[in-house]
């Protein structure tokens, strides 16, 4: 349910009207978000991200978002921290569906590994059977969602949570996977991203824990890890 009277897509639309009066005007993401916290404070950091990769037709994980076309078709993502207007004249097609695990890969801010691709493909069927099927990580856990925005591929800060879930006391859960062993640098993820939801979606008091789902990982003591079954929790 929308908090103002229009929902998030709608306000992202009043915010281009005003920011981006012509083709080109530029957007940074910082002003995106100044705009939102003079005009509507309550909707929160995690969503307008969101509606950013939803609304920009070039940026790959929109096609989590549920995409109307036209809609949704409103932003070009330039860089990082950078949009402008669509333009349906010069523009490449709005991305709709998903592309081959090699083209995602290249849009990966992270950079790719020696056997990204192959790995990339097993962890997005992994992220996408999971999605469906929280349950199987823990007895009643399910998928967040925010209006029209689900917990896959979650944007915190320029990177993307696998999976944001809900547990059955109504903290968040931060997801993350590897196929692989899980490096050590799943753990850093893990805690900015429990850290960055904290600050930006968590009401005062709500938990907020993450999770490993990997084959093996290494860890050690001091890293705070508690091991159930194929899952690793901070």
């Amino acid at each position: 349910m929308a908090i103002y009277d229009k929902p998030t897509w709608q306000l992202m639309r009043d915010m281009a009207a005003e920011l981006l009066p012509d083709p080109t005007s530029i957007l940074t993401k910082a002003e995106a978000h100044a705009w939102f916290a003079a005009h509507y404070p309550k909707i929160n950091a995690g969503t307008i991200g969101a509606h950013l990769a939803k609304m920009s037709t070039n940026h790959h994980s929109r096609i989590h978002y549920n995409v109307k076309p036209g809609t949704d078709d409103l932003l070009f993502k330039i860089d990082q921290h950078r949009y402008r207007r669509y333009s349906p004249e010069s523009d490449p097609q709005p991305i709709y569906v998903a592309g081959t695990a090699a083209a995602a890969l290249e849009s990966d801010e992270e950079g790719a590994i020696e056997g990204a691709e192959t790995e990339f493909a097993y962890e997005t069927d992994l992220r996408d059977y999971l999605a469906r099927n929280l349950t199987l990580i823990e007895p009643g856990l399910r998928l967040y969602q925010d209006e029209d925005i689900k917990g896959i591929e979650y944007p915190v800060g320029g990177r993307f949570i696998d999976i944001l879930a809900i547990d059955k006391d109504g903290g968040f859960v931060v997801i993350e996977l590897k196929v692989s062993r899980g490096y050590d640098r799943v753990i850093g993820k893990l805690f900015r991203y429990v850290g960055w939801i904290r600050q930006n979606l968590a009401e005062p008091g709500q938990q907020v824990r993450g999770v490993i789902v990997a084959r093996e990982i290494s860890t050690r003591p001091e890293t705070g890890l508690r091991r159930s079954r194929e899952c690793w929790t901070l």
